[in-house]
């Protein structure tokens, strides 16, 4: 399941694209809009992409993990629009037979993932001013 959408993501379902009797582990991240980002009130975000490379570079993203652990399944759902606080905006499943290589590839999925896929976050705040998060660039949200 690798997917772009404008719908809620429903996580419990990209949990189950992954879920396998040969897999031992299921791993679920979820990148969800936080209220506060360097101090400044967040009031939503809003993400556009370019559909049709975004899809290749994720579909990649999979591909690349599955090849560097031994993975059972990969699914990644990345939603545009607008998404509002406490709602999810990526949602990325990974199961494999041991736990150690299902989280390490789901941490390196996310990472690369905003790196290198050309999906943009625009930061709306509280003040009224916007500012925009393009794929390379650090929104300081790693830790």
């Amino acid at each position: 399941m690798i997917e772009i959408t404008q719908s809620p993501i429903d996580s419990a379902q990209v949990l189950a694209a992954v879920q396998s009797t040969a897999a031992g582990a299921a791993v679920l991240f979820l990148g969800t809009t936080r209220e506060f980002t360097h101090g400044k009130q967040t009031v939503r975000l809003a993400y556009e992409a370019y559909e049709p490379m975004a899809l290749a570079e994720l579909k990649k993203l999979a591909e690349k993990a599955s090849s560097q652990w031994q993975l059972t399944a990969v699914a990644i759902v990345h939603r545009v629009g607008e998404v509002g606080l406490g709602e999810a905006s990526v949602a990325i499943a990974v199961s494999s037979p041991h736990r150690d290589a299902a989280f390490a590839a789901g941490k390196w999925i996310i990472d690369t993932l905003k790196q290198d896929v050309p999906i943009w976050k625009q930061e709306h705040w509280s003040d009224g001013t916007t500012e925009w998060q393009h794929p390379g660039a650090s929104d300081g949200s790693r830790s």
